[in-house]
């Protein structure tokens, strides 16, 4: 199973922006979308429903979104635990607080610092903030992830710089 991991888009319906092609050259291969939140409008995810199906968090600007979307989600995909979440806090204390937010989650996938993560938590627990596609803020880059689960496991996790 492939998974395209989003965050922090801001994308406004009729704006002329619109995600990277390299985005949607990987959506066009993905099984699932994960969007960490900072959607802003529904019309995104809709679209992103057009490649795979899509797990969503509230981001802090999806204010037309509240109702909608929840804070917090756990999936299951292929036998692994993903827990979602917006703001996973400051850099200091996260693992901890990651696995204490998402105790059974394999995986945590996170957003809201547009600053990319991919790293290992507290017991084995992995820690994944894809960046944002689209505002690169104070990275070098732009970017998004990729994971691949294969037999309850996962075996391959990566950040795309969008150049």
């Amino acid at each position: 199973m492939r998974a395209v991991v989003l965050s922090d888009t801001h994308l406004r319906a009729g704006a002329a922006r619109r995600l990277p092609d390299v985005v949607y050259e990987a959506l066009a291969s993905a099984d699932v979308v994960l969007h960490c939140g900072d959607v802003v409008e529904r019309t995104l995810l809709d679209d992103l429903a057009a490649y795979a199906p899509v797990y969503a968090v509230l981001g802090n600007n999806d204010v037309m979104l509240r109702g909608t979307l929840p804070e917090r989600l756990v999936v299951e995909l292929d036998g692994v635990r993903v827990g979602m979440v917006h703001d996973s806090g400051p850099t200091k204390g996260r693992p901890a607080r990651m696995r204490r937010a998402f105790p059974t989650c394999e995986l945590v996938v996170f957003g809201h610092s547009h600053a990319p993560v991919d790293e290992q938590g507290i017991d084995g627990q992995w820690l994944l903030n894809p960046g944002s596609p689209t505002q690169r803020r104070r990275q070098p880059h732009p970017s998004f992830a990729t994971l691949a689960f294969e037999g309850s496991r996962i075996v391959d996790h990566r950040i795309i710089a969008v150049v």
